[in-house]
């Protein structure tokens, strides 16, 4: 039976944009689910409750996880709270601000993180996520084609995926992280993301040049 994968959207988004993700992985033997969560409305740590009884309920014997952007913190939660009540998988996160968002910072700022980030700053975006568990594999990518419209609302430093920096997708206990020529939203159609990604979920490793 192939194993299951849970994939998260980021801000804003809906989980039909991971459906060319969804179904590359699907075609080299996984068995994607998609997860949607109100990434304004609600925190993190309230998707990640969702999440955990979302997994919990199918009893699977193994589950991996892939997330895109904020959705790589809603992961963040879910396994600092639940990893021991979870089944053992590898984890994908595609470029998520895991030191915090320089954009989200710069919103909040001036005043607009209301209206414009909402619930997704609480243990998100603005930083304080709960750290990752050192028995849990982690893969990080990141991008650096430097076009997106992050790069508009605040001074971003190179290099950068157009929304989020490289140095933001690091995470103290990750067990492998790469970078590749890709914007933020691109990374959810870029074939070179959806290899790595694979490789990843297959053997805990990215495929380095």
């Amino acid at each position: 039976m192939s194993a299951p994968v849970y994939i998260l959207h980021g801000l804003y988004l809906h989980g039909v944009v991971m459906l060319p993700l969804a179904q590359y992985l699907r075609q080299h033997g996984f068995q994607p689910i998609l997860f949607n969560h109100a990434s304004v409305s609600h925190t993190p740590a309230a998707s990640a409750e969702r999440l955990f009884e979302q997994v919990l309920r199918q009893s699977h014997s193994h589950a991996h996880y892939v997330a895109h952007s904020l959705g790589g913190l809603v992961l963040r939660h879910v396994m600092a709270a639940y990893s021991s009540h979870l089944p053992p998988g590898r984890s994908v996160t595609l470029g998520t601000p895991h030191q915090g968002s320089t954009v989200a910072t710069h919103v909040q700022r001036y005043g607009y993180g209301d209206w414009l980030l909402g619930a997704s700053r609480h243990q998100g975006l603005l930083g304080d996520v709960p750290p990752w568990p050192s028995d849990r594999e982690l893969g990080s990518v990141a991008g650096n084609s430097g076009y997106g419209i992050g790069s508009v609302l605040a001074p971003l430093t190179a290099p950068h995926d157009g929304t989020v920096t490289v140095a933001e997708t690091y995470c103290l206990g990750q067990s492998d992280h790469i970078c590749i020529d890709c914007s933020h939203a691109g990374m959810l159609f870029n074939p070179t993301a959806g290899q790595q990604v694979l490789a990843f979920l297959r053997r805990g490793r990215f495929q380095h040049e």
